[in-house]
């Protein structure tokens, strides 16, 4: 792998990265599966249910992730359309955002609710809900059908039942679920669902690409699932954005910029980081590209890299991969939006 090395004196971060090479990808048939039954999204949904997902999606800083929990408090009437009203928390890094969404009845996808889940709602219709594209209380599909339909926009392809799998996920241990397939620029999409329950267990899709490695789509697997939750589960707890705002902490609008090369002089990191001067407690956006040393204008994809808080010395105090669970953040298209909570005092 070409390895990426940045830092950024002012505010003592330090990035490092790689570029992976392409992979090979396997062939999988379509067909039915050999088990009886109907399921879309929804199927079962009802109020008290709690679900815990950790997910990403593409349209979100290019998949980073995040946990999204949705309790069903009830119903409510939008108009005079009958909807599902769920309470929802979502824990993104260092931030936390309290709303609420409104779920359609017939394909429980967001059509309303917190302003501040705007960008997660869209997440969550575009993976945890995007099988109610095919899959409805009005139209089922059952277990045995050889297609569930068609993706137009790349192709044409088939979203099929391919096999009887049992999944493991923290929520618990599913012995049956039913694997959902497509195949786009060779690769393989994958969406578990489970007979009886009302959204998928588990899912790893990749974007469509002419060339190279795919990156994902979306990712999400079910970390926790209670019926019945009779009170609201998320009680006390209060959004990041509101104790920002109580605590006096900058607006983040002009952002300062450094542009250098990596220590082998192979790469340009181009970054944006506001406030100009952080603030402990409060939010920090990165803006951030990577660069061909060749042309400004071309982007390297398919980055890992990370963003560490260093000492005096350069040794790696805190990073915020780690913080979010992974070995390192990635950015598929050479530019990354990272936000962080500065924890450190000044200097």
């Amino acid at each position: 792998m070409k390895k990426l090395f940045f830092a950024i004196p002012l505010a003592a971060i330090l990035l490092t990265g790689a570029i992976p090479l392409q992979s090979a990808s396997a062939q999988v048939q379509a067909g039915g599966v050999a088990k009886d039954g109907l399921w879309y999204v929804g199927e079962g949904l009802k109020p008290g249910d709690y679900f815990s997902y950790k997910m990403c999606h593409v349209d979100y800083k290019e998949c980073v992730n995040f946990v999204m929990d949705v309790w069903i408090a009830g119903e409510i009437m939008t108009g005079t359309e009958e909807k599902w009203l769920a309470e929802v928390v979502v824990y993104d890094g260092s931030k936390t955002v309290v709303g609420h969404m409104e779920l359609g009845k017939l394909a429980p996808e967001p059509t309303g609710g917190s302003e501040e889940l705007g960008p997660y709602r869209g997440a969550f219709k575009s993976s945890i809900a995007w099988l109610s594209a095919f899959a409805t209380q009005k139209e089922p599909k059952a277990f045995r059908d050889v297609s569930w339909g068609k993706i137009a926009n790349i192709g044409g392809e088939q979203i099929i039942p391919t096999s009887i799998d049992k999944v493991i996920v923290p929520a618990g241990t599913w012995e049956e679920t039913v694997k959902i397939s497509w195949k786009t620029g060779g690769y393989r999409s994958e969406v578990w669902v489970a007979d009886d329950f009302p959204f998928p267990i588990k899912a790893s899709t990749v974007t469509h690409v002419s060339e190279g490695i795919p990156p994902p789509e979306y990712k999400f697997e079910l970390l926790e699932y209670n019926e019945n939750v009779q009170e609201n589960p998320f009680d006390g707890i209060s959004s990041s954005v509101d104790l920002q705002v109580l605590k006096g902490c900058p607006q983040i609008s002009d952002k300062t910029a450094v542009k250098k090369s990596t220590v082998n002089h192979m790469y340009q990191i181009h970054v944006f980081y506001g406030p100009e001067y952080p603030v402990q407690g409060c939010e920090m956006e990165w803006l951030i590209k990577f660069i061909s040393k060749y042309d400004d204008t071309e982007f390297l994809n398919q980055v890992q890299y990370d963003l560490f808080v260093v000492d005096n010395d350069g040794v790696p105090l805190r990073s915020i991969a780690q913080e979010q669970g992974a070995q390192f953040l990635y950015s598929p298209s050479g530019q990354a939006i990272v936000d962080i909570i500065v924890d450190e005092e000044p200097g």
